[in-house]
Formats: C-alpha cells, structure tokens, sequence
C-alpha cells in the first residue's frame, strides 16, 4: 500500500528544474562537451543514486528502501529494473566483460553438434558469441542459457555492476530517468514527468557518447579504397 505524500503542483518554472538536473550533486564529475569528466567521482550507492533523483522532483531523499515512506516504497520497486533497463539499452564498453561458458546437460533434443552454455549470473544483454573457430553465426537465448552449434562458447556481454561502480557519466543519465520514473507516483505531475523524460533521452544520449570516447576507434583493415588509394 503506498502511502501518500498528496499531489505537488506542476512546476511552471522549466529553466529552474533544468538547472536541478545540470546540478553537481556531492562531487558527481561533470561532463564536458568532449565526454571527458572534471572532477572528483564519488562512489553513488542505489540509495544516493535515488535519493538525488527524488530530489530533483522536489521529494525527500531516503536513507533506506526500508524507510516507511512513500518515496522509499516506489524507490524500492522501480530502482532495479530501470537500473538493469538502462544497462540493456546500450552496449556500454564500462560494463563489458567476457567469459567461457559452462556446458548444461539438457533435457532438450539438440540438434548434430548443438550445446547449451548456462549464461553468466550477472547478464544483461549479449554482445557476441565466439567459439574456438571464431564467431557463432547462430545462437538463441533459451532460460538463463544459449543454444548454438559449438562444443565450446565465449560470450562477450553487458554484465550487472555492483552498486557504486558505475562512472559519472551513466550516473547523472540514471539519475534524470529515475526522477522522471519516480515523478507520476510521488507527484502526479505528468508535465513535470514528460520534462523530465525529455531531459532523461538527452542525459542518455551524452551517456553513450562519453561511453564512446572511453576507448580508440578500431583500425579499419583490408578496406579496398585504402588499399587502390595506397
């Protein structure tokens, strides 16, 4: 049962909601036009990370999803699910990670030369598949494991991040998507709430392009321009 903290009256004042989701809060690095970060990180756990988003919307923090309050119930029920949400969203190379899978005996008929490989605990969303002769053409995704014709498999994928671990840049844009998802139930202001997406798609956008930089582009081989150009 939630408890109700009464509806909060939209807020009209657009350029100052603006300025509390630009806000560095508590050493948050700010990120520049380039992607690169200034400043000092501060490790967020999933209860800052919260706290900052109700906030924004004008709520009290919380101390604990424990907390018998409104904003600790909503935060408690939507926070893991936006969270592994955002992670799925995108290839992010801060999350990727790799590991050889562990063969399952299954109950299934598979096909000559098929195996089932149990997925990692911590996975999110697939990024390649590979065996020892390279790239796996075809493969499905079956409960928790991966179907495909290998007797071995190397699954490359955006793992679950521990709390606190996340760089400043998807903090600030899980921040913002938080405010926006938390702002219905706390406030019943769907204009603030539709600011705030707006604000979220661009937050994740800047995300993915600082994301982008945090690595050099892979060199282009046998590209036959360069090649008749050479």
């Amino acid at each position: 049962m939630l408890h109700s903290c009464g509806p909060v009256e939209a807020a009209t004042d657009y350029p100052t909601l603006s300025r509390s989701v630009d806000t560095d809060f508590d050493n948050i690095s700010t990120i520049s036009a380039t992607g690169k970060c200034r400043g000092s990180k501060m490790a967020l756990s999933d209860i800052a990370l919260c706290a900052r988003a109700l906030v924004m919307i004008g709520a009290a923090p919380i101390a604990s999803f424990e907390d018998d309050t409104a904003e600790a119930e909503v935060a408690g029920m939507l926070y893991p699910a936006i969270r592994d949400g955002m992670l799925a969203a995108y290839p992010w190379r801060f999350a990727a990670r790799g590991a050889w899978l562990a063969r399952r005996e299954s109950e299934e008929v598979l096909g000559a030369g098929e195996g089932m490989f149990v997925l990692p605990g911590d996975f999110i969303r697939l990024l390649s598949l590979e065996s020892d002769g390279g790239a796996v053409p075809e493969f499905e995704l079956v409960q928790g494991a991966v179907r495909c014709a290998a007797d071995r498999a190397y699954l490359r994928y955006v793992g679950r991040m521990a709390d606190g671990a996340f760089p400043a840049f998807f903090d600030l844009a899980l921040i913002t998507r938080l405010a926006a998802e938390f702002c219905v139930p706390l406030t019943e202001s769907t204009s603030r709430a539709e600011y705030l997406f707006k604000r979220a798609e661009d937050q994740f956008r800047s995300a993915r392009l600082a994301d982008a930089q945090q690595s050099t582009p892979r060199a282009i081989g046998d590209f036959t321009l360069i090649g008749v150009r050479g």
